[in-house]
């Protein structure tokens, strides 16, 4: 399996391979000890489709026998006319179609007993953190997106079934809880937050009675998992979570797509244009939870975009004091709405931009991590190392601050030979860089 693209897709993966488990296969290392390479490919931006088709030609030349899904499969035609030995291509989430594609390929060979030994799900990550998939799809009618062609509108998942899989996965050994979905804020939306049962009591399903009850979740020591929200559109009831993170129920860090903030470009965009609303929230947000972590991402070049704008975010973003943020120069993808917009901004001034854009936001992280030299915080371990001549072992973990893979990490010295990943220790920051933190495990 090579799995492309954001965690929705890795869930993906972790569906499909869950299912051909159950049916007695076995996932290979390598190219050359598997009978079939799935390939789960990214639509997203033209960037990520070619990042697929380099992937598949990958998989074709080391392999021979590839199926491919995921959100370029909707380009079905366009892989075909390019890679004509494909065995299959599915769309987005069409796992039953990926499952019969394998059993047409390398039939399972299953033993008389086989579907009688109960088969665990399949997991892409560590042990200690999960994604938590709440929904599918996306109502929103984004310019510079054609996440809605690929995936649909939204169609969130029974609230029980859930909350089901999350007992399920803290029970298993997770420790870190990731909900995502293309619009977190939007869930059960589509079945107007409809109740279910769920251990004696009804819950709707919407965004702050699943974080209520996600709060509530134990481990098997009787520890409360970290719980942190993706891809949150900043809707009103989103104040409604952050008493939640106050009381620990909840990871204080919210995931929020901003995109922009000059009112033009976000009329542009077909977003809603309220950011000095949103500065004011922000503000109470933090007088509410004090560690609240703002991520965000933006986009810079889109067309239209003038130097007034761009100093317009800049200076938004000075006042927004945001944590973590990412940047993205504007592409053209295939389907979009933006394409057809006048005034696109040249490419040498789309990189100027995001330059000067990801200046100002390194000084702003450099700024916050320096300011937490001397705390002491909660980190939760990723990976330990291997001695030193000296003996001496470090390891690599988060601060609550730092979701996998796309943020800062905390990086410790002298741990001991007991810690193990999934770890949750406290640890005295010692030092920091734009991006990280560095410590020591208080005794």
């Amino acid at each position: 399996m090579v799995s492309l693209g954001c965690p929705k897709a890795l869930v993906d993966s972790e569906r499909i391979l869950t299912r051909l488990r159950a049916d007695g296969y076995a996932m290979s290392a390598d190219y050359a000890g598997a009978d079939v390479v799935v390939v789960n490919t990214c639509g997203f931006l033209d960037s990520a489709k070619e990042e697929s088709l380099e992937a598949i030609g990958e998989a074709i030349a080391e392999n021979g026998r590839v199926i491919v899904t995921g959100c370029m499969g909707e380009e079905a035609d366009a892989i075909r006319a390019r890679f004509p030995q494909v065995l299959a291509v599915t769309g987005a989430h069409q796992y039953e179609a990926v499952v019969d594609a394998v059993h047409e390929a390398a039939p399972p060979s299953q033993g008389p007993f086989i579907d009688l030994i109960p088969q665990p799900d399949v997991k892409l990550t560590p042990r200690h953190y999960s994604y938590l998939k709440i929904s599918e799809g996306c109502n929103h009618a984004c310019a510079f997106c054609i996440i809605p062609q690929l995936r649909g509108k939204l169609a969130s998942r029974r609230i029980d079934a859930v909350l089901r899989e999350a007992e399920k996965l803290v029970a298993a050994g997770t420790r870190e809880l990731l909900v995502i979905s293309q619009d977190t804020s939007a869930y059960g939306v589509d079945v107007r937050h409809e109740e279910r049962l769920w251990k004696g009591h009804p819950v709707r399903a919407h965004m702050t009675d699943l974080a209520r009850e996600l709060g509530g979740l134990r481990t098997s020591d009787g520890q409360a998992p970290w719980v942190r929200l993706h891809y949150v559109y900043p809707y009103p009831h989103v104040d409604q979570v952050i008493p939640l993170m106050a009381e620990g129920l909840l990871t204080p860090y919210l995931d929020i797509p901003f995109q922009h903030a000059s009112p033009k470009v976000l009329r542009a965009m077909r977003r809603p244009a309220n950011e000095a609303k949103v500065l004011e929230r922000l503000r109470a947000w933090r007088t509410i939870a004090p560690d609240l972590t703002i991520r965000s991402s933006f986009v810079v070049g889109f067309p239209g975009e003038t130097e007034d704008d761009l100093r317009y975010l800049l200076d938004w973003l000075e006042e927004a004091q945001l944590d973590r943020v990412g940047a993205f120069r504007f592409e053209p993808v295939q389907g979009a709405a933006a394409n057809a917009l006048p005034d696109p901004v040249p490419e040498e001034i789309k990189e100027e931009r995001f330059a000067r854009l990801m200046a100002l936001t390194e000084r702003i992280s450099a700024e916050k991590l320096t300011a937490k030299i001397g705390r002491t915080l909660p980190v939760i371990i990723d990976e330990v190392g291997e001695a030193d001549e000296d003996g001496d072992v470090g390891a690599t973990g988060r601060s609550q601050a730092d979701a996998p893979e796309i943020d800062g990490q905390v990086f410790l010295r002298d741990v001991p030979a007991s810690l193990k990943s999934g770890d949750i220790v406290q640890v005295a920051v010692e030092d920091a860089d734009a991006h990280d933190l560095f410590g020591v495990i208080t005794p």
